[in-house]
Protein backbone atom coordinates (compact mmCIF):
# COMPACT_ATOMS: atom_id res chain seq x y z
CA UNK A 1 0.00 0.00 0.00
CA UNK A 2 1.91 3.32 -0.76
CA UNK A 3 1.70 6.25 1.34
CA UNK A 4 -1.34 8.33 -0.86
CA UNK A 5 -3.69 4.85 -0.35
CA UNK A 6 -2.97 5.01 3.44
CA UNK A 7 -3.69 8.37 4.23
CA UNK A 8 -6.98 8.07 2.21
CA UNK A 9 -8.14 4.89 3.65
CA UNK A 10 -7.01 6.43 7.37
CA UNK A 11 -9.58 9.65 6.35
CA UNK A 12 -12.10 7.15 5.24
CA UNK A 13 -12.11 5.72 8.23
CA UNK A 14 -12.21 9.04 10.36
CA UNK A 15 -15.22 9.81 8.35
CA UNK A 16 -16.84 7.12 8.48
CA UNK A 17 -19.90 8.66 9.75
CA UNK A 18 -20.14 11.56 6.96
CA UNK A 19 -20.32 11.57 2.95
CA UNK A 20 -18.57 9.56 1.20
CA UNK A 21 -18.39 6.48 3.27
CA UNK A 22 -14.82 5.00 2.11
CA UNK A 23 -13.53 0.74 1.74
CA UNK A 24 -10.77 -0.06 1.06
CA UNK A 25 -10.68 -3.24 -0.95
CA UNK A 26 -7.65 -5.05 -2.00
CA UNK A 27 -5.17 -2.19 -2.04
CA UNK A 28 -8.16 0.19 -4.15
CA UNK A 29 -10.38 2.70 -2.05
CA UNK A 30 -13.67 2.36 -3.38
CA UNK A 31 -16.09 5.69 -2.52
CA UNK A 32 -19.35 5.20 -1.87
CA UNK A 33 -22.24 8.02 -1.43
CA UNK A 34 -25.42 7.10 0.34
CA UNK A 35 -28.69 8.85 -0.31
CA UNK A 36 -29.64 11.61 2.28
CA UNK A 37 -32.12 10.67 4.54
CA UNK A 38 -35.55 12.26 4.92
CA UNK A 39 -36.98 13.58 8.17
CA UNK A 40 -39.93 12.69 9.67
CA UNK A 41 -41.86 15.52 7.79
CA UNK A 42 -40.37 15.17 4.68
CA UNK A 43 -41.99 11.79 5.03
CA UNK A 44 -45.25 12.89 5.66
CA UNK A 45 -45.72 15.22 3.24
CA UNK A 46 -44.74 12.75 0.61
CA UNK A 47 -47.21 10.40 2.01
CA UNK A 48 -49.96 12.70 1.87
CA UNK A 49 -49.09 13.90 -1.49
CA UNK A 50 -49.34 10.38 -2.95
CA UNK A 51 -52.07 8.08 -3.43
CA UNK A 52 -50.60 4.75 -4.38
CA UNK A 53 -48.06 2.20 -2.70
CA UNK A 54 -47.24 -0.91 -3.20
CA UNK A 55 -47.25 -3.81 -0.12
CA UNK A 56 -44.99 -6.57 0.21
CA UNK A 57 -45.85 -9.50 2.15
CA UNK A 58 -44.35 -12.64 3.52
CA UNK A 59 -45.21 -15.57 1.08
CA UNK A 60 -45.12 -18.96 0.88
CA UNK A 61 -41.61 -19.23 -0.73
CA UNK A 62 -41.47 -16.01 -1.97
CA UNK A 63 -42.28 -11.77 -1.16
CA UNK A 64 -46.16 -11.50 -2.49
CA UNK A 65 -46.16 -7.14 -3.88
CA UNK A 66 -48.95 -5.43 -4.88
CA UNK A 67 -50.17 -1.91 -5.61
CA UNK A 68 -52.71 -0.40 -3.12
CA UNK A 69 -54.68 2.92 -3.22
CA UNK A 70 -54.22 4.53 0.37
CA UNK A 71 -55.47 7.47 2.47
CA UNK A 72 -54.40 8.86 5.46
CA UNK A 73 -56.59 9.66 8.83
CA UNK A 74 -55.68 11.03 11.66
CA UNK A 75 -51.92 10.00 10.87
CA UNK A 76 -53.17 6.08 9.74
CA UNK A 77 -52.80 4.44 6.16
CA UNK A 78 -55.87 2.72 5.15
CA UNK A 79 -56.07 0.80 2.49
CA UNK A 80 -58.95 -1.45 1.02
CA UNK A 81 -59.11 -5.24 -0.19
CA UNK A 82 -61.84 -7.23 -1.22
CA UNK A 83 -62.64 -10.08 1.31
CA UNK A 84 -61.23 -13.63 -0.72
CA UNK A 85 -57.98 -13.65 -2.44
CA UNK A 86 -54.44 -14.24 -1.80
CA UNK A 87 -53.37 -11.06 -0.03
CA UNK A 88 -56.44 -11.94 2.97
CA UNK A 89 -54.89 -15.41 3.22
CA UNK A 90 -51.56 -14.20 3.26
CA UNK A 91 -52.25 -11.91 6.05
CA UNK A 92 -54.08 -14.37 8.21
CA UNK A 93 -50.50 -16.01 8.28
CA UNK A 94 -48.76 -12.97 9.47
CA UNK A 95 -49.82 -9.75 9.15
CA UNK A 96 -46.06 -7.93 8.86
CA UNK A 97 -45.98 -6.08 5.47
CA UNK A 98 -43.62 -3.53 4.08
CA UNK A 99 -45.38 -0.35 2.61
CA UNK A 100 -43.43 1.24 -0.07
CA UNK A 101 -44.15 4.49 -1.34
CA UNK A 102 -42.30 7.07 -4.03
CA UNK A 103 -42.47 9.88 -5.92
CA UNK A 104 -39.88 10.91 -8.86
CA UNK A 105 -39.42 12.76 -11.99
CA UNK A 106 -39.30 10.96 -14.94
CA UNK A 107 -35.62 11.86 -15.69
CA UNK A 108 -35.34 10.70 -12.27
CA UNK A 109 -33.20 13.91 -11.12
CA UNK A 110 -35.33 13.82 -8.29
CA UNK A 111 -36.72 10.89 -6.24
CA UNK A 112 -37.60 9.99 -3.08
CA UNK A 113 -38.74 7.04 -1.40
CA UNK A 114 -40.51 5.98 2.18
CA UNK A 115 -40.61 2.27 3.39
CA UNK A 116 -43.09 1.34 6.46
CA UNK A 117 -42.75 -1.33 8.26
CA UNK A 118 -45.62 -2.31 10.81
CA UNK A 119 -48.68 -4.50 10.46
CA UNK A 120 -52.03 -4.63 8.80
CA UNK A 121 -55.26 -5.13 10.86
CA UNK A 122 -58.66 -5.16 9.42
CA UNK A 123 -61.47 -2.40 10.50
CA UNK A 124 -63.65 -3.72 12.22
CA UNK A 125 -65.12 -0.40 13.72
CA UNK A 126 -68.05 -0.26 11.47
CA UNK A 127 -67.88 4.32 11.29
CA UNK A 128 -63.69 3.88 10.95
CA UNK A 129 -64.67 1.23 8.26
CA UNK A 130 -67.26 3.52 6.56
CA UNK A 131 -65.05 6.59 7.15
CA UNK A 132 -61.85 4.89 5.14
CA UNK A 133 -64.48 3.67 2.35
CA UNK A 134 -66.11 6.98 1.65
CA UNK A 135 -62.44 8.52 1.94
CA UNK A 136 -60.84 5.93 -0.90
CA UNK A 137 -64.10 6.64 -2.92
CA UNK A 138 -63.50 10.37 -2.76
CA UNK A 139 -59.97 10.60 -3.31
CA UNK A 140 -60.47 7.66 -6.22
CA UNK A 141 -63.14 10.18 -7.79
CA UNK A 142 -61.23 13.27 -7.67
CA UNK A 143 -58.13 11.90 -8.59
CA UNK A 144 -57.79 8.69 -10.41
CA UNK A 145 -59.16 6.80 -13.45
CA UNK A 146 -61.72 4.79 -13.79
CA UNK A 147 -59.26 2.35 -15.09
CA UNK A 148 -57.94 1.92 -10.93
CA UNK A 149 -61.32 0.25 -10.48
CA UNK A 150 -60.53 -3.25 -11.39
CA UNK A 151 -57.36 -2.80 -8.58
CA UNK A 152 -60.62 -2.73 -6.20
CA UNK A 153 -63.11 -5.31 -7.43
CA UNK A 154 -64.56 -3.30 -10.04
CA UNK A 155 -65.53 -2.71 -13.44
CA UNK A 156 -64.06 -0.06 -14.83
CA UNK A 157 -67.29 1.08 -16.32
CA UNK A 158 -68.37 0.95 -12.56
CA UNK A 159 -68.09 4.35 -10.78
CA UNK A 160 -66.28 5.27 -8.11
CA UNK A 161 -69.26 5.61 -5.94
CA UNK A 162 -69.51 1.12 -6.27
CA UNK A 163 -66.62 1.59 -3.34
CA UNK A 164 -69.76 2.07 -0.75
CA UNK A 165 -69.41 1.22 3.00
CA UNK A 166 -72.89 -0.76 2.42
CA UNK A 167 -71.09 -2.92 0.48
CA UNK A 168 -69.96 -5.44 2.68
CA UNK A 169 -67.92 -7.47 0.67
CA UNK A 170 -64.81 -4.42 0.37
CA UNK A 171 -62.67 -4.59 3.35
CA UNK A 172 -60.68 -1.44 5.38
CA UNK A 173 -57.03 -2.64 6.73
CA UNK A 174 -54.55 0.02 8.25
CA UNK A 175 -51.39 -0.12 8.64
CA UNK A 176 -50.17 -0.03 12.55
CA UNK A 177 -47.51 -1.27 14.52
CA UNK A 178 -44.65 0.55 12.48
CA UNK A 179 -41.50 -0.22 13.77
CA UNK A 180 -39.25 1.35 10.88
CA UNK A 181 -39.77 4.38 8.75
CA UNK A 182 -37.05 4.96 6.26
CA UNK A 183 -36.69 7.54 3.89
CA UNK A 184 -34.11 8.60 1.49
CA UNK A 185 -34.00 10.78 -0.86
CA UNK A 186 -31.91 11.91 -3.72
CA UNK A 187 -28.99 14.34 -3.35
Amino acid sequence: MNLLSFLLSLFCVVTIFKYPVCLLLLGFVLVVFKLPKMTKQEMWKLIRRQRLCRIAFKGVDYPYMAPFQYVVLNDTLYFHFTDYGTKMKLIENDKRVAVEIEEYREDLSEYSFIVLRGTLKVVTNSQERAKAIQNLAEEGEQKLSPNFLPAHGFKKEDSWHSLTPTNKSLVAVKLENITQEIGLKSP
